[in-house]
C-alpha cells in the first residue's frame, strides 16, 4: 500500500469569486491564453466540457519539462463553487498511484480563496511529495487572477 498525501494552498483572489470556478469548470480551454507560460493546450476527449465524467487532456510546462494530464470531471458543485479532476493518465500518475486535485472557491473573513487540495498516493517514500506541482499550480493561479483583474 502506498503512502497518502494532501496538500492544500489557499490563494486571496483580486478578480471576481466567480472567474475561477467558471474558468475551470465552463472555460478550461482559455487557461493556456491565461496563463502561458503555465498551460500550452487543452482538449476535450470525451464528453462535454463542464459535465461530470467528461474528460480532458491539459499540455503544461513544469519546471522546465513539457507535460501531460488527461483528467476526468469527477465532481462539480455549482452551488459551493466546488470542482474535482482525477488525473487517469499523464506524467503525475506515470509516478503516483492515484492524483485528484480539488479547486474550491470560499469566502472567509469577507477574503475571497482560491483553495486548491491535492491528494496522491506515493507508492514509496523515495517518490517525492508534490510540492513543485502545487507551486506550479499556485503560480497559474495568480496567473489567472492577474489576468481578469486588469
Amino acid at each position: 500500500m502506498g503512502l497518502k498525501s494532501v496538500l492544500c494552498a489557499k490563494i486571496e483572489m483580486k478578480a471576481s469569486k466567480d472567474v475561477f470556478h467558471d474558468v475551470f469548470t465552463n472555460k478550461p480551454h482559455h487557461v493556456s491564453t491565461m496563463s502561458p507560460l503555465h498551460v500550452q493546450g487543452f482538449d476535450l476527449l470525451e464528453g462535454d466540457i463542464g459535465t461530470v465524467g467528461s474528460k480532458i487532456c491539459w499540455t503544461y510546462t513544469q519546471d522546465g519539462e513539457k507535460k501531460i494530464s488527461k483528467q476526468i470531471f469527477e465532481a462539480i458543485d455549482h452551488e459551493n463553487k466546488v470542482l474535482v479532476l482525477r488525473e487517469f493518465e499523464g506524467d503525475v500518475i506515470d509516478k503516483y498511484d492515484s492524483f485528484k486535485a480539488t479547486l474550491h472557491i470560499e469566502t472567509k473573513d469577507e477574503i475571497d480563496l482560491v483553495s486548491w487540495t491535492l491528494e496522491y498516493e506515493r507508492p514509496n517514500e523515495n517518490v517525492p511529495e508534490l510540492i513543485s506541482l502545487l507551486n506550479f499550480i499556485v503560480g497559474m493561479t495568480k496567473a489567472i487572477d492577474d489576468h481578469h483583474a486588469n
